[in-house]
C-alpha cells in the first residue's frame, strides 16, 4: 500500500528546477533594476517553497506492507523516513477498527499495536481487512 502522489520524484526536480529559475530571473531582474526589495521576497519565496517540497519528499515514498507466512504476519512500514517492522503470530493477533471511523485498522498482540490501511480508499480498506480476518485464528 503506497501513498497516492501526484509527482513523482523525478517530476518534482523538474519543477522545482524551473520554479527556482523562473522566480530568480524576475529577483536578479529587479535587482539590477535598482529594486533590491523583489529580490528579497523572492528568496523569502523560494525558502518557502523548498521547505515545501522537502516536506512533500519526504512523505512521498511513504507505504505500508502485509506479509502472511505460515503462522507469522509481518507489518512493515515506511512513514515519513523511519522504517518498522512488526511481527505477529496469527494465532494470537487481533484486528480491531481504529478509532477514527474506517480510515484504518489495528493490529495488536500482547504489547505491540500498530495501525494499518491509511494510504487505502474505503473499499480497498474493507476486502483488505476481510483478506486478514481469514488468516487470523
Amino acid at each position: 500500500m503506497r501513498r497516492n502522489c501526484s509527482l513523482t520524484p523525478k517530476q518534482l526536480i523538474h519543477y522545482y528546477v524551473l520554479l527556482i529559475g523562473c522566480s530568480l530571473t524576475v529577483g536578479l531582474g529587479f535587482l539590477i533594476g535598482g529594486v533590491w526589495v523583489v529580490f528579497i521576497f523572492t528568496m523569502i519565496e523560494l525558502c518557502a517553497v523548498t521547505l515545501g517540497f522537502v516536506i512533500y519528499s519526504r512523505h512521498a515514498t511513504d507505504f505500508e506492507e502485509i506479509q502472511i507466512d505460515g503462522t507469522e504476519l509481518i507489518v512493515t512500514k515506511y512513514i515519513g523516513c523511519q522504517y518498522k517492522s512488526y511481527t505477529f503470530n496469527t494465532r494470537w493477533a487481533r484486528l480491531s477498527l481504529s478509532p477514527r471511523p474506517l480510515k484504518s485498522f489495528r493490529l495488536s498482540q500482547s504489547d505491540q499495536l500498530v495501525d494499518v490501511g491509511q494510504f487505502l480508499l474505503h473499499d480497498e480498506l474493507r476486502t483488505l481487512i476481510s483478506e486478514i480476518r481469514r488468516y487470523l485464528r
